[in-house]
């Protein structure tokens, strides 16, 4: 049988077949992905195989069909695994909010990397715009201006009061979407007014620490009415870039892809060689400072910053 993953919870993966039938099932034994060592070897939109245990309502998988892509992170306990968020994607959704809680420019950037690096469209949404004062305004505006220039949708949203919601529902017709973000940015509260049937726990953030309090536990698919899907995730503390090395980090960003072809050595690392042309974009304005710390940030490994 063959089925399509929409809930992960750890051990048990929930498999709805292509006639809407959902069934749990579990992996058994060793079950490797060939080059990929995770924590996860099955995750929420996976296309599997798999097969009912003996008089159980249970299932089995058997086979992991080829991804057209994944996105992963990297796991901040010790062992520093990596850990597959979601998989066959085709954009994915970094909510944020610029305070209760504060989401980093450095955050955002280190998504956005992760996104360049697994071919994943991403876009930015901007939400608790109800909370916003004229400062707060004119920082939004200032976020908006540095990623929209590098080609980066961006949606501003109050998904408490549903203001602009859908423009966002606009961008997610006929596509499997995954949204991500710290606890607290009000991922759950938007899924819930774009599918009001859902009913999605949400929570306050903590006072004490402006840190989101964990709804979300789990992976989980949810289809749309008008076509595709929504992912949610647990919310990001810290995430951790995989997978790219630093020769290669300067691709993941638009703006370094496009001044590095002028630059005087063909290995420039874009940090003190002379003849730089990033440096020089650096200088002149014309990339943004806060994208090049992040890009020296990553460089040098301090990349699990919230």
């Amino acid at each position: 049988m063959h089925g399509l993953v929409t809930k992960s919870t750890g051990s048990w993966y929930q498999v709805q077949t292509p006639e809407g039938l959902r069934l749990d099932c579990r992996i058994k034994g060793k079950f490797r992905i060939k080059g990929i060592t995770t924590t996860n070897p099955v995750a929420v939109g996976d296309q599997v195989d798999f097969e009912m245990e003996p008089d159980q309502e249970t299932g089995v998988i058997t086979k992991l069909h080829e991804r057209k892509n994944y996105i992963i992170r990297k796991s901040i306990n010790l062992s520093k695994q990596g850990q597959i968020i979601a998989a066959n994607l085709d954009q994915a959704f970094l909510v944020v909010t610029l305070a209760s809680p504060r989401t980093s420019l450095g955050f955002i950037d280190r998504f956005l990397v992760t996104a360049e690096a697994y071919h994943i469209s991403a876009m930015l949404v901007f939400n608790k715009l109800d909370l916003f004062s004229k400062e707060g305004l004119e920082i939004l505006a200032e976020y908006r201006s540095i990623y929209q220039d590098l080609g980066y949708s961006c949606f501003e949203v109050s998904a408490l009061k549903g203001t602009h919601v859908d423009d966002v529902v606009n961008a997610l017709k006929n596509k499997v979407s995954l949204f991500s973000g710290h606890s607290g940015v009000g991922k759950s509260t938007l899924i819930n007014r774009i599918l009001p049937d859902l009913q999605l726990r949400t929570s306050s953030v903590s006072e004490w620490h402006d840190k989101g309090i964990h709804t979300t536990t789990f992976a989980e698919m949810f289809e749309l009415p008008f076509g595709g899907f929504i992912i949610d995730t647990p919310g990001i503390r810290e995430l951790g870039i995989v997978d790219i090395e630093q020769a290669e980090l300067g691709g993941m960003f638009p703006e370094i892809r496009q001044y590095r072809e002028n630059c005087r050595f063909k290995n420039c690392r874009h940090i003190n060689e002379p003849g730089c042309a990033v440096l020089d974009a650096v200088e002149s304005g014309e990339i943004a400072p806060s994208r090049y710390d992040s890009y020296l940030s990553i460089y040098h490994g301090n990349d699990t910053r919230a």
